[in-house]
C-alpha cells in the first residue's frame, strides 16, 4: 500500500480528531489536508503511519485552536460549532464515547478547555490513545499528559450534558416537537418543552437573528409562535436530520437554500435545548445557502 492509500485509509480518524479538537468542519479539512502535506514529503517513513499521522493532525489542531480562540473572543453573538451532519469515522468498539463526544454540547463543554486539555482529553476519553503516543502528538511528557487528562476529565464530568438514553425516544420526540411546529400547534410544543429549557442562536452578524437567548417554556414557545408564520410565509421546508449526533432539523427556502440548521437536546422525556445555527459561514459545507436577509424581507411583507 503507497502512502495516498494508507492516508485515504486513515483520512475519516484524522478529520474526527480534528473536529473534535476545532469544532469547525472548515479548519478539520484543512488541519488534515496539511496533515497529508507533511506525510507526503516527509523523508522517512514512520515505524506507525497511524501514530504518525493522529499526531500531526493534533498538533496542528492545537496551534489553530490557540489562535482561534481571539478570533472566538471577537466573534458576534453565541458561537456554536460548525454543525456536522454525520461522521465519517466508526469504531464500534468506541461508539458510545464517538457519539457523546460530538454533540454540540459536548463540542462546547470542550471549549472550556485549554488547548492541551482538549487535545489530550479528545486522543485518550475518545479515541483510546496510550499516554506515550498521546505524549507524542502535544509535545509533553506522559506524566503531565496524565496530569492534563486528570484536570480535563474533572471539567467534563462536572459539566456532562444529559441526553436521553433511548435514541429511538429522542428521535421521536423530536419528530412530534417539528410535526407541531409545521402545524402551529404552540400547545404541543410547549408541552415538549422542559421548563428552563433554552433556545440559543448563531447568526454570527451574517444572518437575521432569529434567535439570540431565551430562556424559558413560556419565553421559547412564544419565539416559535413568532417564527412559525414567518417560515411559512417564506415556504421554508423543515427535514428532521441528526445533526452532531443528535436529534436535529435542516431548514431550507422553497428553492432548497440552507437557512438554519437546528439541533437538540433531549433528556426527561422533554427538549432542554434549541440551538440554532444560521450563520452562512457556517453551513456553506452542507449544501448552498439562502439568501437569509432577502427572506426575511419577504416573511416581513
Amino acid at each position: 500500500m503507497d502512502r495516498s492509500e494508507e492516508f485515504q485509509e486513515l483520512r475519516p480518524l484524522l478529520f474526527s480528531i480534528a473536529y473534535r479538537l476545532l469544532g469547525s468542519v472548515s479548519e478539520a479539512e484543512d488541519a488534515v489536508q496539511e496533515t497529508w502535506l507533511r506525510f507526503a514529503t516527509s523523508p522517512t517513513r514512520p515505524e506507525s503511519v497511524k501514530a504518525f499521522l493522529s499526531a500531526t493532525v493534533s498538533r496542528i489542531a492545537i496551534d489553530v485552536l490557540r489562535s482561534a480562540r481571539v478570533r472566538r473572543e471577537e466573534y458576534v453573538g453565541p458561537w456554536f460549532p460548525e454543525p456536522l451532519l454525520a461522521d465519517p469515522y466508526e469504531d464500534p468498539q468506541r461508539a458510545a464515547e464517538l457519539a457523546d463526544s460530538l454533540s454540540m454540547a459536548a463540542l462546547l463543554l470542550l471549549e472550556r478547555l485549554s488547548p492541551l486539555e482538549r487535545a489530550v482529553f479528545v486522543l485518550r476519553e475518545v479515541f483510546g490513545f496510550g499516554f506515550p503516543e498521546i505524549a507524542s502528538a502535544v509535545g509533553r511528557s506522559e506524566a503531565a499528559c496524565r496530569q492534563l487528562a486528570v484536570r480535563a476529565r474533572r471539567h467534563v464530568d462536572a459539566g456532562r450534558p444529559r441526553f436521553e438514553a433511548d435514541r429511538a425516544k429522542r428521535d421521536e420526540l423530536a419528530g412530534r416537537f417539528l410535526d407541531a411546529f409545521r402545524n402551529g400547534d404552540v400547545g404541543a410544543l410547549t408541552s415538549l418543552l422542559a421548563a428552563d429549557v433554552q433556545m440559543i442562536g448563531d447568526a454570527g452578524g451574517k444572518a437575521p437573528q432569529w434567535v439570540e437567548r431565551f430562556t424559558g417554556a413560556g419565553a421559547v414557545a412564544g419565539v416559535l409562535a413568532t417564527l412559525m408564520p414567518m417560515f411559512a410565509r417564506i415556504g421554508a421546508q423543515v427535514a428532521v436530520h441528526p445533526v452532531n449526533g443528535q436529534p436535529g432539523a435542516i431548514f431550507r427556502d422553497r428553492d432548497g437554500g440552507l437557512i438554519s440548521i437546528w439541533a437538540f437536546d433531549i433528556a426527561d422525556g422533554v427538549v432542554q435545548t434549541i440551538r440554532t445555527v444560521s450563520n452562512p459561514d457556517k453551513l456553506g459545507h452542507l449544501a448552498p445557502v439562502a439568501d437569509a436577509w432577502a427572506a426575511l424581507r419577504e416573511a416581513g411583507n
